[in-house]
């Protein structure tokens, strides 16, 4: 059987109410709202996001009532931190912003700050000003990202006000994503954007909160969402283009594939089309 590919959509004008991330993040979703919001439902009882990110789908939907979790303590505490006082962790962000050098950069990045509203700028400090938003960590579980080339942490673009204001209703937990799926319920939506990995591939590129997501955990979370669909709950699942995922979902779920833009190539040159599934309930 011949596969469809789905072609990006220019956006039109009812996709423009996204709040933009504050976050950059690796396999991020900007591209899935941007180009095709349309295979995202609006129709639902409760948001619920077990792989946090960016939250590019979150904050395009801006549900009034949400679930979002990540095993990322860190990533975690900055959404808390925005939620309860974004005033705070803005005005450590303009200090970050005046004082940015490369030896502030390394100084910030080495240290290790016990209030909880300087931990969240310092993660949205480092986010923004390391190698291509990256986040990564060593064996110890410490951030080891290099210095990127942006000279910016205070964008155009930023809105922590209205960020606070669309997690009012949010819970926040930094959890396992089994335990999050299975609170889904009936008429739930779940977006669900794992770390990407295939049988007999390991992502050898992102190490992600000191583990990587094993093909074992692909097989955990294809039987999570299977059962979440018996409950009724709607689910859109974003994955790699790999064989081995298509055949673990096409039985039971609807496997669409999507063309996107590599944007984590430091050269435009090197960034091309590429290929994802987009898996949904049926």
């Amino acid at each position: 059987m011949q596969r469809k590919i789905l072609h990006p959509r220019v956006p039109s004008r009812k996709r423009t109410r996204m709040l933009e991330p504050f976050l950059k993040w690796a396999g991020g979703k900007r591209w899935l709202v941007q180009r095709h919001a349309d295979l995202i439902p609006t129709d639902f009882r409760r948001y619920v996001e077990p792989f946090l990110g960016s939250g590019a789908v979150f904050f395009y939907l801006r549900p009034k009532e949400a679930v979002l979790s990540d095993t990322n303590d860190e990533l975690i505490n900055t959404y808390r931190a925005l939620k309860e006082d974004w005033q705070r962790v803005y005005r450590t962000l303009q200090v970050h912003h005046r004082q940015h050098s490369k030896v502030y950069y390394y100084r910030i990045r080495q240290s290790s700050p016990r209030n909880d509203y300087v931990k969240a700028a310092r993660f949205i400090y480092l986010n923004r000003t390391c190698w291509n938003g990256l986040y990564r960590v060593n064996l110890e579980g410490r951030f080891n990202v290099p210095k990127g080339t942006k000279s910016s942490v205070i964008f155009d673009t930023d809105d922590f006000e209205a960020i606070s204001s669309c997690l009012t209703n949010v819970e926040l937990k930094v959890e396992d994503f089994e335990a999050s799926i299975d609170r889904a319920t009936a008429g739930d939506l779940l977006f669900v954007d794992p770390p990407y990995t295939a049988k007999h591939r390991t992502n050898g590129f992102i190490k992600y909160n000191e583990t990587l997501f094993h093909w074992n955990d692909q097989l955990r979370l294809h039987d999570a969402l299977e059962a979440a669909q018996k409950r009724g709950v709607k689910i859109v699942l974003t994955n790699t283009p790999h064989a081995s995922i298509r055949q673990l979902y096409e039985s039971s779920f609807e496997v669409l594939t999507v063309e996107r833009s590599s944007v984590i190539a430091a050269a435009p040159k090197h960034r091309r089309r590429l290929e994802e599934l987009v898996i949904r309930s049926v």
